[in-house]
């Protein structure tokens, strides 16, 4: 991966990054791809239903695959060049995890498909990943970050060690920024908030895609004149009950729960009340991820779900099967991109002074984890700007 995507991250530590969007700045030639709700992808064949997160990679989406009739996750990297060769990186590491998982036993996320999608700002590489649920930091919020029964502590781990002794053992790939936000529930917490199981109804493509209107217009020329007289009536209604059907949806979308679903990574913001904001700088000013992925709404409405009693109840019924994402900075044993690897609360000795690391590097990192879901709270705290020297390490 480049140096440049490496200054990217290490500029997401320093907190320069802390609103709830990305911003208009990077919607521009060689950054991101502005997308619509109703917008479709490969051909048509993704339809765009919500805004999942965002990073400074990339932004996501929830997305609806009409080949297969599922909701997939898509996301749609920045088009510079080093943005697309960080992609490749990525692809070539999430294929051959896929390629060793046909079975789908080894807890780690799958890549169903990429692509490249030409914009107003350029070319993206786009990748399509498995439609997963919560991040393990919603679930910690769930717990009033008081901590999990030990024995959800050890079936979540369990899932963990699953994917780790297989990028490990068996592809000699390292994660490198292994964290709660990077481990996702296969389901959501709380059922109402899932499309799988909610009934949310589907949004059909934009009405003003161009896909669709050049399909109108290849198959035109084959049609007599009355035939075209009802196509054109058709697409009037299909228009009108496109249009009809965005703003029903707007004015239904419940002001705390409309955005994103799922994502690899949470809010920095936190919007506990004060009598239960965690007593911890570690849990409300958490350091963003590599690709500074952020969830638009999910991970943040775990701090606002009503009272403690409202959100523990989900948790004794929480299906706690879970899945490794996030491989936009991993590496592998025999090649890697840098040293600068890690989330500060999750960053092992070997890296912050320096040395060499391996897959070591993850299981300190999962060490970590362990710790935070059976306490509520971060193992290690530093402070976001800190020169420490190595004594003081």
């Amino acid at each position: 991966m480049a140096d440049e995507e490496e200054e990217e991250w290490s500029g997401s530590e320093s907190g320069d990054y802390t609103s709830e969007d990305e911003g208009t700045e990077d919607y521009r030639r060689g950054g991101y791809h502005a997308v619509r709700i109703g917008d479709t992808f490969k051909n048509g064949r993704y339809v765009v239903q919500s805004k999942l997160g965002w990073g400074h990679f990339s932004t996501v989406w929830l997305a609806w695959d009409t080949h297969f009739s599922r909701y997939v996750a898509l996301k749609v990297q920045k088009s510079a060049q080093h943005y697309t060769e960080a992609a490749m990186d990525e692809i070539t590491i999430l294929q051959q995890i896929a390629d060793g998982d046909k079975e789908d036993k080894k807890c780690v996320v799958k890549l169903l498909d990429h692509f490249n999608h030409l914009g107003a700002n350029g070319q993206h590489v786009c990748m399509v990943f498995e439609y997963l649920g919560d991040n393990l930091l919603t679930l910690i919020k769930y717990s009033d970050y008081r901590g999990m029964p030990i024995h959800m502590v050890k079936e979540i781990c369990f899932h963990v060690l699953v994917g780790l002794d297989y990028l490990h053992r068996e592809l000699s790939i390292i994660h490198t920024d292994l964290k709660p936000e990077n481990i996702l529930l296969l389901s959501m917490i709380d059922p109402s908030k899932d499309p799988r199981k909610s009934g949310t109804p589907i949004i059909l493509p934009n009405c003003k895609d161009k896909t669709v209107l050049d399909s109108l217009k290849s198959t035109n020329g084959d049609l007599s004149r009355n035939q075209k007289k009802k196509i054109r009536r058709k697409a009037k209604r299909a228009a009108q009950g496109c249009v009809d059907k965005e703003v029903s949806a707007e004015a239904d979308v419940d002001p705390e729960t409309s955005g994103a679903a799922e994502s690899s990574s949470s809010e920095k913001t936190n919007v506990d009340s004060v009598e239960e904001r965690p007593t911890s700088s570690g849990n409300a000013n958490r350091l963003s991820d590599a690709d500074g992925t952020k969830a638009t709404d999910q991970a943040s409405q775990g701090n606002r779900r009503g009272g403690r009693s409202t959100r523990r109840k989900p948790l004794a019924s929480v299906d706690l099967k879970c899945k490794l994402v996030d491989f936009g900075n991993a590496c592998w044993t025999f090649k890697q991109f840098t040293n600068d690897i890690q989330t500060g609360q999750y960053r092992c000795p070997e890296v912050i002074l320096g040395s060499n690391y391996s897959t070591s590097a993850d299981l300190w990192s999962f060490a970590c984890i362990c710790f935070e879901l059976a306490t509520g709270d971060v193992l290690f705290d530093p402070h976001s700007g800190d020169k420490s020297d190595r004594d003081e390490v």
